[in-house]
C-alpha cells in the first residue's frame, strides 16, 4: 500500500472567478473543472461554495474553495509568512526569468531570484494573499541532491535533539565551498 501521488490541494480564495483568470494569465495554468454545492458533501452542512481546480502540470491539481457565508479569510498569524507557500517547477532558469518578466510586467511583485543551490526560485503573492513560488533545478542538481541524501537521517535526528541547524550540508548555500564535482 502507497501513496501514488497528490490528487489535488486546496486553499480559500476570496474570489474564485478572479482566481482561475488570474493563475491563466499569470501562470498560464488552465481551468480544469468547477464544484459548486449548498451543503458540504463531507458533513452535510449547509455551506454553499464553488470549488474550482486549475491544472498545474504533470497531474498536478490546484484548487480553491470560495466561501461566500464564512468571514473573510485570515492567515495564521503564529507563522511567518515565508512559511506557507506552493511551489510550481518551471524547466529551466531562463524560464523562471521569463516568468519574472511577464508577473512584473503585469505589476506584480516579485521577490528574487534566491539561489538555493540545489535550485533557484522567485516568489509573490496571488491575489488571495497565498504566497506562491516558481522554482527551476540547478543544473547541478543531481550531485547537490545525492550529497544531501546522504545525510537527511543524520540532520534530522540532530535537529530533533537540538533545534539548531545541523552543519551536515552547510556547503548548500556556500557555492565556493560547495565541493560538488
Amino acid at each position: 500500500m502507497k501513496i501514488e501521488q497528490i490528487h489535488h490541494v486546496a486553499y480559500r480564495c476570496k474570489d474564485a472567478k478572479e482566481t482561475v483568470e488570474w493563475y491563466g494569465k499569470m501562470l498560464n495554468m488552465d481551468f480544469v473543472l468547477a464544484i459548486a454545492e449548498n451543503h458540504v458533501p463531507s458533513t452535510h452542512e449547509p455551506d454553499p461554495y464553488m470549488h474550482v481546480f486549475l491544472d498545474a502540470g504533470n497531474g498536478n491539481v490546484l484548487a480553491f474553495f470560495e466561501l461566500p457565508t464564512k468571514p473573510d479569510m485570515g492567515r495564521d498569524e503564529n507563522t511567518p509568512i515565508w512559511v506557507q507557500h506552493i511551489a510550481f517547477k518551471v524547466k529551466d532558469r531562463a524560464e523562471l526569468f521569463e516568468f519574472k518578466e511577464h508577473l512584473e510586467k503585469e505589476g506584480v511583485e516579485v521577490l528574487g531570484v534566491t539561489d538555493h543551490s540545489i535550485f533557484h526560485s522567485i516568489y509573490f503573492f496571488d491575489p488571495n494573499g497565498h504566497r506562491v513560488e516558481l522554482a527551476c533545478p540547478d543544473p547541478e542538481e543531481e550531485k547537490m541532491l545525492a550529497r544531501m541524501d546522504a545525510v537527511k537521517w543524520d540532520m534530522l535526528n540532530e535537529w530533533s535533539e537540538t533545534k539548531r541547524a545541523p552543519k551536515h550540508a552547510e556547503w548548500l548555500h556556500k557555492k565556493e565551498l560547495s565541493g560538488v564535482e
